[in-house]
């Protein structure tokens, strides 16, 4: 057919497939540009419906009670326990900025002398002894020394805890996306499997429910268990009186993410409550502690599911490159994400090979 057109109407021809994809990629480019602040909130709020969806079911099937009634009950606890926390805890380091910013005018702020098992602890130890003693000593001098330091860590605290409060309201806004996806859970699985369809061809719905599987794996197994020593780790803290816990727990979670031993963060603090503590209470805390970091071990066989597994060097690059691209949703987009990729990548790979040896 081609060989019955002139050279003109080649030429039109041509002319029009060029502007009409030119067109069609203006107006997805156009289309992107609007979504794209939100795709990292939708990618997430997909993670949680997924995740959520089998927990949702059974308990439709038990409480024999309508699916949206037990979808909202669950939202609704889910964003309190994460609002009210953040309230509470925004609220109390307000209250503290505000007294030690008023004690350091009035002078009345004492730091009580450093304990000489200090001067003990590896590699810092006489570093740190000889700045807190001067610290105890002459604050006001040591606080003009350390000036334009305090500055700058002033502002990573600020900029991080900006980050964190602001992470929090997005997982506030996943969970209401995930919430409407679950809501509407049998045409979003229709959804899912005609786009898997059209990309894979007729194992599209076997690759969709493997997709799902490896999300709850990831998510229960990895993700889960993160924030589970996270949590723990943040009560114990808190409950020794560990200042600015909530940087700690959060490194617990990230490093937790990336299956790095989390006693690296738990072992100085242990160190650190040890030098100020009673002896019964830091010992208490140290193997609060150290359990809590090898707890793991335990967590894992329990909820990660079905064999999925995934190599550590994968989580540690979608945690650590998702971080960096998004803040602190890409933390768990990322970890996802990446191991999805992975794992539909090492199953194409076997069809691949099992095909060829046919």
């Amino acid at each position: 057919m081609a060989n019955n057109l002139t050279k003109n109407e080649i030429t039109n021809l041509a002319l029009e497939i060029i502007i009409k994809a030119v067109l069609l990629g203006v107006i997805l480019f156009y289309a992107f540009s609007i979504i794209k602040p939100f795709i990292v909130l939708v990618l997430w709020g997909i993670i949680i419906a997924v995740t959520l969806s089998p927990l949702v079911t059974k308990l439709d099937k038990k409480l024999k009670s309508k699916r949206s009634l037990i979808i909202t009950m669950f939202t609704l606890g889910l964003v309190a326990s994460l609002l009210v926390p953040t309230y509470i805890l925004s609220d109390s380091v307000i209250d503290s900025s505000q007294q030690l910013a008023h004690d350091l005018q009035e002078g009345t702020l004492v730091i009580p002398s450093p304990s000489e098992n200090v001067k003990e602890w590896p590699l810092v130890g006489e570093k740190i002894y000889a700045l807190w003693n001067g610290a105890a000593n002459d604050l006001e001098s040591t606080l003009i020394k350390l000036k334009p330091a305090l500055t700058e860590y002033g502002k990573v605290i600020a900029s991080s805890l900006g980050g964190a409060l602001a992470g929090v309201l997005q997982f506030v806004v996943s969970l209401i996306i995930a919430a409407v996806i679950l809501a509407n859970s049998e045409g979003s699985i229709k959804v899912y499997h005609a786009i898997s369809r059209r990309l894979v061809g007729e194992q599209g719905i076997e690759w969709a429910e493997l997709s799902a599987l490896t999300i709850r794996s990831v998510v229960q197994g990895v993700i889960g268990i993160a924030m589970i020593q996270a949590v723990l780790v943040f009560l114990g803290m808190v409950a020794v009186g560990v200042p600015l816990a909530w940087v700690w727990a959060f490194m617990v979670l990230f490093i937790a993410i990336i299956q790095v031993p989390v006693l690296l963060v738990t072992g100085p603090i242990i160190a650190y409550v040890f030098s100020y503590s009673d002896p019964t209470y830091a010992t208490i805390f140290a193997v609060y502690a150290v359990v809590v970091s090898a707890s793991d071990g335990f967590l894992k066989p329990i909820f990660l599911g079905r064999g999925i597994n995934i190599p550590m060097l994968v989580i540690l690059l979608g945690a650590i490159g998702g971080m960096m691209l998004f803040g602190i949703l890409g933390l768990f987009v990322g970890a996802v994400g990446l191991a999805l990729a992975y794992k539909l990548f090492m199953v194409w790979l076997e069809e691949e090979n099992a095909s060829s040896l046919v």
